[in-house]
Protein backbone atom coordinates (compact mmCIF):
# COMPACT_ATOMS: atom_id res chain seq x y z
CA UNK A 1 0.00 0.00 0.00
CA UNK A 2 1.41 3.62 -1.02
CA UNK A 3 1.35 5.95 1.80
CA UNK A 4 -0.30 8.75 2.06
CA UNK A 5 -0.37 11.03 5.00
CA UNK A 6 -1.42 14.64 4.63
CA UNK A 7 0.06 15.75 8.01
CA UNK A 8 2.88 13.14 9.31
CA UNK A 9 3.35 14.44 13.38
CA UNK A 10 6.07 13.19 15.83
CA UNK A 11 4.62 11.78 18.60
CA UNK A 12 7.27 10.10 21.16
CA UNK A 13 4.56 8.04 22.33
CA UNK A 14 2.84 6.89 19.45
CA UNK A 15 6.43 6.13 18.50
CA UNK A 16 7.00 4.28 21.19
CA UNK A 17 4.06 2.02 20.48
CA UNK A 18 5.18 1.11 17.04
CA UNK A 19 1.54 2.29 15.86
CA UNK A 20 2.24 3.44 12.18
CA UNK A 21 -0.51 5.69 10.20
CA UNK A 22 -0.64 4.18 6.32
CA UNK A 23 -2.68 6.47 5.30
CA UNK A 24 -4.65 9.74 6.52
CA UNK A 25 -6.45 11.88 3.73
CA UNK A 26 -9.83 12.96 3.06
CA UNK A 27 -11.19 12.55 6.71
CA UNK A 28 -10.38 9.09 6.59
CA UNK A 29 -6.84 7.42 8.33
CA UNK A 30 -5.51 3.71 8.47
CA UNK A 31 -3.39 2.70 11.30
CA UNK A 32 -1.66 -0.71 11.99
CA UNK A 33 0.40 -2.27 14.91
CA UNK A 34 2.10 -5.57 14.59
CA UNK A 35 2.13 -6.55 18.38
CA UNK A 36 4.45 -7.08 20.55
CA UNK A 37 4.82 -9.24 24.36
CA UNK A 38 5.03 -5.03 25.78
CA UNK A 39 1.25 -4.56 24.11
CA UNK A 40 -0.44 -7.44 26.02
CA UNK A 41 -2.11 -7.80 29.14
CA UNK A 42 -2.05 -10.43 31.74
CA UNK A 43 -4.12 -12.61 29.23
CA UNK A 44 -1.56 -12.45 26.17
CA UNK A 45 -3.93 -10.52 24.34
CA UNK A 46 -3.77 -6.56 23.24
CA UNK A 47 -4.55 -4.38 26.51
CA UNK A 48 -6.71 -2.44 26.16
CA UNK A 49 -5.06 1.03 26.51
CA UNK A 50 -3.02 0.11 23.54
CA UNK A 51 -6.64 -0.58 21.45
CA UNK A 52 -7.99 2.64 22.73
CA UNK A 53 -4.55 4.61 21.54
CA UNK A 54 -5.20 3.35 18.28
CA UNK A 55 -8.58 3.72 17.69
CA UNK A 56 -7.61 7.70 19.45
CA UNK A 57 -4.47 7.63 16.39
CA UNK A 58 -7.05 6.89 13.84
CA UNK A 59 -9.58 9.00 14.33
CA UNK A 60 -7.27 11.64 14.72
CA UNK A 61 -5.07 11.06 11.91
CA UNK A 62 -8.66 11.17 9.88
CA UNK A 63 -9.91 15.03 11.76
CA UNK A 64 -6.09 16.05 10.70
CA UNK A 65 -6.37 15.05 7.24
CA UNK A 66 -9.32 17.79 7.26
CA UNK A 67 -7.28 20.30 9.44
CA UNK A 68 -6.83 24.18 8.29
CA UNK A 69 -3.52 25.45 8.31
CA UNK A 70 -2.12 26.14 11.84
CA UNK A 71 -4.59 23.55 13.42
CA UNK A 72 -4.78 20.44 14.58
CA UNK A 73 -7.18 18.22 16.25
CA UNK A 74 -7.23 17.05 20.13
CA UNK A 75 -9.36 14.52 21.75
CA UNK A 76 -12.05 16.07 24.20
CA UNK A 77 -14.57 12.64 24.08
CA UNK A 78 -13.93 9.12 23.26
CA UNK A 79 -16.45 6.27 23.93
CA UNK A 80 -15.00 3.05 23.10
CA UNK A 81 -16.87 -0.65 22.72
CA UNK A 82 -14.59 -3.90 23.13
CA UNK A 83 -15.71 -6.86 20.92
CA UNK A 84 -13.59 -9.16 20.93
CA UNK A 85 -9.50 -9.87 22.23
CA UNK A 86 -7.39 -8.71 19.59
CA UNK A 87 -4.07 -10.60 18.87
CA UNK A 88 -1.20 -10.62 16.14
CA UNK A 89 -1.61 -7.54 14.35
CA UNK A 90 -4.20 -5.03 14.53
CA UNK A 91 -5.82 -2.66 11.75
CA UNK A 92 -7.80 0.68 11.93
CA UNK A 93 -9.68 3.06 10.14
CA UNK A 94 -10.87 6.05 11.46
CA UNK A 95 -13.62 8.34 9.53
CA UNK A 96 -14.57 11.65 10.23
CA UNK A 97 -18.56 11.44 10.31
CA UNK A 98 -19.24 15.20 10.54
CA UNK A 99 -16.83 18.24 10.53
CA UNK A 100 -17.64 21.86 11.58
CA UNK A 101 -14.74 24.68 12.31
CA UNK A 102 -13.85 24.57 15.33
CA UNK A 103 -14.53 20.18 15.95
CA UNK A 104 -14.79 17.14 14.35
CA UNK A 105 -16.98 13.94 15.18
CA UNK A 106 -15.45 10.64 14.23
CA UNK A 107 -15.37 6.94 14.27
CA UNK A 108 -12.96 4.17 14.15
CA UNK A 109 -12.78 0.37 14.10
CA UNK A 110 -10.05 -1.72 15.13
CA UNK A 111 -9.62 -5.19 13.30
CA UNK A 112 -7.68 -8.63 13.76
CA UNK A 113 -5.65 -10.27 10.51
CA UNK A 114 -9.02 -12.51 10.16
CA UNK A 115 -10.96 -9.17 9.84
CA UNK A 116 -12.60 -9.63 13.09
CA UNK A 117 -13.83 -6.68 14.70
CA UNK A 118 -11.66 -6.24 18.01
CA UNK A 119 -13.32 -2.78 18.94
CA UNK A 120 -15.08 -0.21 17.90
CA UNK A 121 -14.73 3.98 19.39
CA UNK A 122 -16.61 7.21 18.82
CA UNK A 123 -14.82 10.54 19.39
CA UNK A 124 -15.37 14.57 19.28
CA UNK A 125 -12.28 16.32 18.78
CA UNK A 126 -11.67 20.21 19.05
CA UNK A 127 -9.48 22.06 17.04
CA UNK A 128 -6.69 24.06 18.06
CA UNK A 129 -4.12 25.91 17.30
CA UNK A 130 -0.48 24.98 17.29
CA UNK A 131 0.58 27.83 19.16
CA UNK A 132 -2.09 27.40 22.16
CA UNK A 133 -0.61 23.48 22.42
CA UNK A 134 2.88 24.41 22.09
CA UNK A 135 2.61 27.13 25.19
CA UNK A 136 0.82 24.11 27.28
CA UNK A 137 3.78 21.69 25.98
CA UNK A 138 6.62 24.22 27.18
CA UNK A 139 5.18 24.32 30.67
CA UNK A 140 4.79 20.85 31.04
CA UNK A 141 8.42 20.04 29.75
CA UNK A 142 9.40 23.13 32.66
CA UNK A 143 7.36 20.67 34.97
CA UNK A 144 9.01 17.58 33.95
CA UNK A 145 12.45 19.04 34.35
CA UNK A 146 12.49 20.11 37.63
CA UNK A 147 11.33 23.38 37.01
CA UNK A 148 8.86 25.05 39.48
CA UNK A 149 5.87 26.91 37.45
CA UNK A 150 5.80 30.42 37.02
CA UNK A 151 3.99 32.21 39.95
CA UNK A 152 2.82 35.55 40.39
CA UNK A 153 5.73 36.68 42.65
CA UNK A 154 8.33 35.51 40.18
CA UNK A 155 6.76 37.40 37.23
CA UNK A 156 7.74 39.99 39.11
CA UNK A 157 11.45 39.72 39.93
Amino acid sequence: MTESIVAPIHSPFIEYLGIRTVSAIHGEAHVVLPLDPHHLNVWNIAHGGVIMTMLDIAMGGAARSLATDGCGPVTIEMKTNFMQPGSGELRGVGRVLHKSTTMAYCEAEIFDLQNRMVAKALGTFKYVRAVTVGRATRQASALTAGDAPPTSDSAKS
